[in-house]
């Protein structure tokens, strides 16, 4: 019988470095938690839109639509470093066949992670710029919620936000040729 490399004991030192992983657990459990804060706000929000878009100009509609879709972006962000996080570092879900496997998590690593989260870090970014360019028709009144370097740097942000997530892409994907 041949000693199977794989399910051979550890030696201690090693053991407990793989084991350390498992100190991860409680940040995604937090990750979690916020999760259902998010889905609370969502759904305080989604109350307040409903209950008063009788009152409120298009304008403040789209405002709040748009708070909304961020609230959606930044769950979405949460769940991809949950799922995607917990199986690259810490160990696998079990879910290969399953029905409801998202189709991005069967080929998931840390570089995709990573170019996946500065995607939808854009994608957040791009809706708070958009919030700030609809808001910027008041500058200049006195019911300005936005000035006029508060909207430059926002754009110089984002602006940074895609060439970085440029730059992880193209680091990712050297890196994927040359293996």
């Amino acid at each position: 019988m041949q000693d199977d490399p794989f399910n051979r004991p550890l030696r201690p030192l090693p053991l407990l470095i793989f084991s350390s992983r498992w100190l991860q657990l409680p940040l995604y459990l937090g990750l979690i938690a916020a999760q259902c804060v998010y889905v609370f706000l969502f759904l305080k929000e989604l109350s307040h839109l409903i209950l008063h878009a009788f009152e409120f100009t298009e304008q403040q509609i789209m405002l709040m639509v748009l708070g909304l879709i961020d609230v959606v972006m930044i769950s979405n962000l949460l769940i991809m470093v949950i799922v995607g996080g917990y199986e690259t570092f810490v160990s696998r879900l079990g879910l290969e066949g399953h029905r409801d496997q998202p189709e991005w998590l069967s080929h998931v690593n840390a570089g995709i992670l990573k170019v996946k989260l500065a995607m939808a870090i854009i994608g957040i970014s791009s809706i708070h710029l958009l919030r700030t360019f609809i808001e910027a028709t008041a500058l200049g009144t006195a019911n300005a919620r936005v000035t006029e370097q508060g909207v430059m740097w926002q754009a110089i942000i984002h602006g940074l936000f895609i060439l970085s997530a440029i730059g992880i892409a193209y680091v990712d994907r050297m890196t994927q040729t040359r293996h």
